[in-house]
């Protein structure tokens, strides 16, 4: 017999980390939705516009609340799943202190501009570096402890974090391939069509390998903890996990239904999605089933409350996916509410929940105490719960209402809410309804940090440490024969990253290597230096959270926008800027629609242009002068992902720049505005001005 000594240490650091940015990034997500309720809660101040903090409460709730999260979960099960102190003492604690200072340095770079603009991928690519690193860090300890366990058999949520590691590194490396133009600034390898279709690739599966797999594995482990009852179903568990690895992989397009990308590819996005119900509700009946014989604890133990609903939660969130994935149903909800509230549904109902049950029952146990208020719990959990239904309920309410408006008709044929601004302060009500869900939500979250700090100090934190034997434990028979590859952890992950590579396979090849998949346009052409500039500035201010460029081809966006837009028409754009979301009005048509001066007055006060408008003013832009230093090096690294810029417009970028600049800047002064050629407003403007307007030359080719 020899005794081990856990190392809890780790595990109190991770949840701690989870626990204060989740609290970070909720206020963060609740001042967004009081941003969109009233922009005067963007209080003047560029740092905090809604654009620049969107990706900071995203990547905050995803990689710092939810990520800390898993780790804590994933080193404190494994240990006693394996019965064995982790690998490295060394590499638990690069991983956590390197986890914190990319969160650190990724959410302050977001309120300074830094940004990729790529949804769920926003980190630049010195970040993108250290991802890899601090990964490849936990995987090796991961593996390492796999490699020195003293139980043979891997149980069921050891899958699924084996699942996680191999996925992740597949989308992330895949995903974050780029050219640095500066230490903070690059253009990804992908253009377009083909860059939509890798991030989208990337950003369901994030859901899917970061907010889904991870957690079923906590769940598997948590619930029968909590609930002193085995998993239910052992032959449903191996269901469960491969049909989830194989089938979500596929299910990216669904993001991109009747947008420029080819039809066989949203199709197979939709077919693979609608699929995904199985596994996913098989997930669900597994953890609910779990329960049986223990449904009379849910009245007094609020761990179990937590477990139950979120695990509820998460068959919502997996039937309405699917539902939404449908192209009938998509052509509603896509670019509306409904979408925010689905991944709510999922983020709160689900993830958050699962968290919330999780710390509550580790606590106790790790520092050796009871939870000091029963009824605080209780009282988290319904505050959580009424929260959580204003929230998503709101943005049903409003995504369904934001998709018929912008649908109907007058009897006439006429469009029958041609200005956008209807359709949003139409749903100012709801977005009020959202900030009171949030508010409750984020409230309950305080009363539980306070009823955790209360119970850690009535406790004391030690590592525990329990007697196992010399040898490596044969504790199961093999009874089934998954319970051989279960027994071969490099097997299991082999066979893991063969499975997601099918999918990813069959979707990217072909439209990367077959030419008919993206025509060409011979009228369009790269942007000038001026309009690059531009467009960088539009990524830097986070446009593509509430402006979509991408219309189509309904008949309401036709009438409304112009001609759909075309797979060709994207092929110099690094990154795509398609959007997910339409706060405000599609803008793949906007050039030569309004005047220069129209531009320079909607961003000084949108309200001046557009009564009722929700978006935030950006007088700052009018006043910073532009930074032409990068110009020439942007050109450059653009002919290195193969636009075709001359060598001419390479050596003399900041010249022509320059001139452009002038030109916007002259006209501006005839309508009574001071020179701006050295502001960055001329730059956006230029781009602006630029959208949609090669497409007006020729037609595809």
């Amino acid at each position: 017999m020899i005794k081990v000594k856990y190392d809890d240490a780790i595990v109190k650091m991770f949840l701690i980390a989870s626990l204060f940015w989740g609290a970070a990034g909720m206020l963060a997500g609740l001042t967004l939705a009081l941003q969109l309720a009233d922009w005067h809660f963007n209080f003047g101040l560029k740092y905090i516009n809604f654009g620049r903090l969107r990706p900071l409460h995203t990547n905050a709730v995803i990689f710092a609340f939810a990520g800390n999260a898993i780790f804590c979960g994933v080193y404190y099960s494994m240990q006693r799943l394996l019965k064995t102190r982790l690998y490295s003492d060394l590499l638990s604690r690069l991983h956590f202190w390197g986890w914190q200072i990319i969160i650190a340095l990724g959410g302050t770079g977001f309120l300074f501009g830094i940004t990729a603009g790529k949804e769920y991928a926003e980190l630049e690519w010195p970040l993108d570096v250290l991802v890899a690193v601090v990964w490849l860090v936990f995987a090796a300890n991961f593996f390492g402890t796999l490699f020195r366990r003293r139980e043979k058999q891997l149980y069921v949520a050891i899958w699924f974090y084996m699942g996680t590691i191999v996925t992740i590194t597949v989308l992330h490396v895949v995903n974050s391939l780029e050219i640095p133009v500066s230490l903070t600034k690059s253009y990804p390898i992908y253009a377009g069509v083909q860059d939509a279709l890798v991030q989208w690739w990337y950003g369901h599966n994030a859901v899917g390998f970061f907010l889904t797999t991870p957690f079923l594995g906590l769940m598997y482990y948590f619930m029968p903890k909590a609930a002193e009852r085995p998993v239910y179903s052992y032959r449903l568990s191996i269901m469960h996990f491969w049909a989830l690895v194989f089938l979500y992989i596929w299910a990216g397009p669904h993001h991109l239904h009747y947008t420029a990308l080819p039809d066989w590819a949203q199709s197979l996005g939709m077919v693979f999605s609608v699929m995904l119900l199985a596994p996913s509700w098989g997930g669900m009946i597994n953890g609910l089933l779990t329960l049986r014989g223990a449904w009379d604890k849910l009245r007094i133990d609020p761990v179990l409350k937590f477990f139950a609903a979120a695990v509820t939660f998460y068959g919502m969130s997996t039937f309405e996916g699917p539902l939404m994935s449908i192209k009938s149903v998509n052509a509603l909800s896509h670019y509306t509410d409904w979408t925010i509230g689905h991944v709510h549904n999922g983020a709160l109902g689900w993830v958050a929940l699962l968290i919330f049950g999780m710390a509550y029952w580790l606590v106790p146990r790790l520092w050796r105490t009871k939870l000091y208020s029963i009824g605080l719990a209780n009282a988290h959990f319904w505050l959580a719960m009424v929260g959580i239904l204003f929230y998503i309920v709101s943005m049903w309410a409003a995504g369904i209402t934001q998709g018929l408006m912008w649908k109907e008709f007058t009897p006439d044929g006429m469009l029958a809410y041609p200005n956008f601004v209807e359709t949003v302060t139409k749903l100012i009500p709801f977005y009020w309804g959202r900030a009171l869900g949030g508010s409750l939500f984020l409230a309950g979250l305080v009363l539980m940090l306070f009823n955790l700090v209360k119970t850690a100090g009535t406790g004391s934190f030690a590592d525990e440490e329990v007697t196992l034997p010399d040898n490596q434990e044969e504790t199961h028979k093999i009874a089934h024969w998954h319970q051989i590859v279960e027994r071969k952890p490099l097997l299991l992950a082999f066979l893991t990253l063969v499975v997601i590579l099918i999918g990813g396979l069959v979707e990217m090849v072909p439209t990367f290597l077959i030419r008919s998949n993206i025509p060409t346009i011979a009228s369009v052409k790269p942007y000038t230096p001026l309009e690059l500039e531009g467009r960088d500035i539009y990524v830097r201010e986070g446009c593509y959270t509430c402006h979509s460029q991408m219309i189509r081809p309904f008949r309401d966006e036709v009438e409304r926008y112009g001609d759909y837009s075309k797979p060709g028409e994207f092929v110099y754009d690094h990154p795509f800027q398609w959007g997910s979301k339409r706060t405000g009005p599609d803008l793949q048509r906007v050039g030569g629609k309004y005047s220069n001066l129209w531009h320079a007055r909607h961003l000084d006060d949108p309200r001046v242009t557009s009564p009722g408008s929700v978006m935030p003013p950006y007088h700052f832009l009018l006043v910073e002068k532009l930074n032409f230093g990068h110009v020439a090096r942007k050109v450059h690294v653009m002919r290195k992902l193969g636009v075709p810029y001359s060598n001419e417009e390479e050596q003399n970028a900041v010249q022509i720049a320059r001139e452009q600049a002038q030109g916007i800047a002259d006209d501006l002064q005839k309508e009574g505005l001071e020179n701006m050629a050295d502001k960055e407003v001329v730059a956006l403007i230029s781009y602006l001005q630029r959208l949609g307007t090669d497409i007006k030359k020729g037609g595809a080719q």
